[in-house]
């Protein structure tokens, strides 16, 4: 039997970003593509919960907060998990911020997420922010980094199949969670994620040994994930977390910094001394998109009076010409006075004669 000829024709590429530039040589291991793929729908609801951790600096200094909370929720009328996270502290007494909104599927699909990062330094403000979103096959990414008065502004959109396996720094989260409820991760745990030039990277997790933590007086066991992140053009960047049996966050640190995020009361505890974190709406795509819509219906609706009743912008009008005629001293006074004549004796006596 004859061997069949070799074809000695380049493969193609797989997928390209929009630069042509070929992002089929980073790929997801597959071990990792069934662990995500495995998640069954009951595991979620044991995700559904916040964590509210501190920031500690080496010496024990209090910098700021850390929380995060999934929910269930809809999106464009399609169930999915709500994910936000949001830390505040100080850098060198500049304050700065980081917000996380997403929106995912049950197998960890990003529909949509946000993300922005500040810090307020002396003489300006840095500010970034990158919003991505599904849309017809693709996922289109917005990138908008403002320092001081300069804006550079980025966009990128990839094919869904080219990224087969991705995590972002929201679902990034929920994953972690599943995998504290597991306790078990696989050995060749390889995902894709976007780097600071919104070019896919490599993300790998491994399993850290379990270990004892003190939390507020008591010892407890935690499991330990170890997440790194294998930039394009940087040196690799490895965070390190660990969490209580029932998947909530017991610490969170970056490999080489002297920031320490730590869980200060096991939840049983903090249930009955909560303090809910402010929401700060403007960050938050849900919310937004709901004060928008009722925005344009109030602006609509408003509208439509006016051009109802035109009398109503000529009077204005001439209250305010006159108004600035006489500039008087008591506003009301003259408004009351100017009004006056438009309301008859027999609208303001309703007594019967």
């Amino acid at each position: 039997m004859e061997a069949p000829e070799r074809d000695d024709t380049p493969a193609l590429p797989l997928a390209m970003d929009e630069g042509g530039k070929d992002v089929s040589e980073i790929r997801a291991s597959e071990e990792a593509i069934m662990f995500i793929n495995g998640i069954d729908p009951i595991e979620l609801p044991k995700c559904v919960f916040e964590d509210s951790l501190v920031t500690i600096s080496e010496g024990g200094r209090d910098l700021g907060s850390f929380y995060v909370s999934v929910e269930f929720a809809r999106r464009a009328c399609r169930p999915c998990m709500l994910l936000h996270a949001q830390s505040q502290g100080a850098i060198d007494n500049s304050p700065c911020g980081t917000t996380v909104t997403a929106y995912l599927t049950a197998d960890l699909e990003v529909l949509e997420e946000e993300h922005h990062e500040y810090v307020k330094l002396s003489d300006h403000i840095l500010d970034k922010r990158c919003h991505m979103v599904q849309h017809d096959g693709e996922m289109k990414i917005n990138k908008v980094t403002t320092v001081g008065n300069e804006v550079t502004t980025e966009s990128v959109s990839y094919s869904m199949s080219a990224l087969r396996g991705l995590v972002t720094e929201g679902s990034n989260f929920l994953l972690m969670r599943i995998i504290a409820l597991r306790k078990k991760i696989p050995e060749h745990m390889t995902l894709i994620s976007f780097d600071q030039k919104l070019q896919i990277a490599r993300t790998t997790f491994r399993g850290l040994e379990e270990k004892l933590m003190e939390i507020d007086g008591e010892t407890v066991e935690v499991f330990g994930v170890e997440r790194t992140v294998h930039w394009l053009d940087e040196d690799p960047t490895t965070w390190q977390c660990y969490f209580l049996s029932d998947g909530h966050l017991a610490s969170r640190l970056q490999v080489g910094s002297p920031i320490t995020m730590r869980l200060l009361q096991l939840p049983s505890q903090k249930e009955e001394a909560y303090e809910k974190i402010p929401l700060v709406w403007e960050e938050d795509i849900q919310m937004r998109s709901k004060f928008l819509d009722r925005k344009e219906e109030l602006k609509a609706d408003h509208a439509s009076y006016l051009k109802a009743n035109p009398e109503i912008r000529a009077l204005i009008s001439d209250f305010l010409q006159f108004l600035l005629l006489k500039k008087p001293d008591d506003v009301f006074q003259f408004a009351r006075e100017y009004f006056f004549p438009f309301t008859s004796d027999t609208n303001l006596d309703t007594s019967p004669h």
